[in-house]
């Protein structure tokens, strides 16, 4: 009983190890007076996708590869269609021709560029296929390509004022909101890597299942509350970018680190959700084009979030 309790107890550490990271970063960064939108770009960037690198490193070094490709993949399923389906049934999403043409297509990019490589080297029968540490280089690189362009995007506005460095936390609380926020990440990474692996057997799902149901939705609370702070606040750009660019971010630098680090094999019984995955970047850029353009209106929402719950009652009904 103790490792479920400690499963539960993972996603608080988790969620938030990942804020203390960020504000924690953030701050530090902010005493250098480094540009607002260069954090934006990434510490901000990079702690949204934290629960996931956590997860998927302990799970790639620990060999538990169903559950570190099924986070992945699970959690930009539910990136989409979850927590879009929820931020637009609160608000109509209104959509920057910016990321209807050039995020939204690299993201689609980044799910068929997973489904291609988890599928290149499966012949002669054999069971399963590997994302080999060239993959996950691949996917690195993939990664690079992005923050360049992303960079290229903001760069008009580095000529921004410099932040005031802030006084109201010295120097040694930021570091150490860093330091227990960085220790956070890794325990309840642990935990909930120990508790997924063991609630697969006491059920009889394979690893990859409790990846892309229970762990992923975990991973992605951090995504799902400041989709719906934001699209309560009237930020509807901000829950569409966190969204996309986590997806992004997900295949590109945490696959493909966990992979380097670790090959990973894949089981073709889980393409299932890789096929989903690219759909759900279709879909989305094609639901951009019905009804309201470049809006993501209630109804579509809703779809999104029925989709959602038809996709987790069939992987039951599978498993």
């Amino acid at each position: 009983m103790l490792v479920y309790f400690l499963f539960a107890v993972g996603f608080v550490l988790l969620i938030k190890g990942a804020d203390w990271l960020i504000e924690g970063a953030a701050d530090i960064a902010r005493k250098f007076r480094i540009p607002e939108i260069v954090i934006g770009l990434t510490v901000v960037a990079f702690g949204t996708s934290a629960p996931e690198l956590a997860v998927n490193i302990i799970a790639s070094v620990n060999g538990n590869n169903g559950l570190a490709i099924g986070n992945i993949v699970g959690s930009n399923i539910a990136n989409i269609l979850l927590i879009l389906g929820v931020s637009g049934l609160i608000v109509e999403l209104r959509v920057q021709t910016a990321t209807v043409w050039r995020e939204i297509p690299f993201s689609l990019v980044a799910a068929l560029m997973l489904g291609f490589l988890v599928n290149d080297h499966i012949s002669g029968g054999a069971p399963f296929n590997q994302v080999s540490r060239a993959d996950g280089l691949v996917l690195i690189a993939m990664f690079a390509l992005f923050l360049f362009y992303t960079f290229r995007l903001g760069k008009n506005n580095l000529t921004e004022e410099l932040p005031e460095a802030d006084d109201s936390r010295p120097m040694w609380k930021s570091i150490g909101m860093l330091l227990i926020g960085l220790a956070g990440l890794v325990i309840g990474g642990q935990w909930i890597v120990d508790g997924a692996v063991s609630l697969a057997r006491l059920f009889g799902y394979s690893e990859s299942f409790v990846g892309f149901t229970i762990v992923a939705v975990g991973t992605s609370l951090p995504e799902l509350a400041t989709a719906v702070v934001a699209v309560r606040k009237g930020n509807t750009d901000l829950a569409i970018g966190n969204v996309i660019g986590s997806n992004i971010f997900n295949i590109f630098w945490v696959l493909g680190l966990s992979a380097t680090i670790s090959p990973m094999d894949f089981n073709p019984e889980d393409n299932f959700s890789i096929f989903v995955n690219i759909g759900c970047s279709a879909v989305l850029f094609a639901l951009l084009f019905v009804g309201k353009r470049q809006t993501l209106e209630k109804w579509q929402g809703g779809l999104l979030l029925l989709a959602y719950m038809a996709y987790i009652i069939y992987l039951v009904m599978l498993g």
